[in-house]
């Protein structure tokens, strides 16, 4: 992991094409801007990992006992 310490109106660019900037902080928050082509998908880190946890949730609530699926199926002929 690099590590770097910026100031307020300081830059770091990452690939060429994207431009995370420092704009303000304050009281132990940092709020940043981040220009990047449209292409380039960008999400917080905490909101990515509860939607895979809500999704492998989700997965594992699906699963089916498959003899039992397949007994009704036959049952339904």
């Amino acid at each position: 992991m690099l590590v770097l310490k910026r100031k307020a109106g300081e830059s770091i660019i990452v690939a060429d094409n994207i431009e995370i900037k420092i704009i303000e902080v304050e009281e132990g928050r940092i709020k940043i801007g981040i220009d990047a082509p449209k292409e380039v998908s960008i999400i917080r880190k905490e909101v990515l990992d509860e939607t895979k946890s809500e999704n492998k949730t989700a997965a594992q609530s699906r699963n089916i006992d498959k003899s039992a699926l397949t007994k009704m199926l036959k049952n339904k002929k």
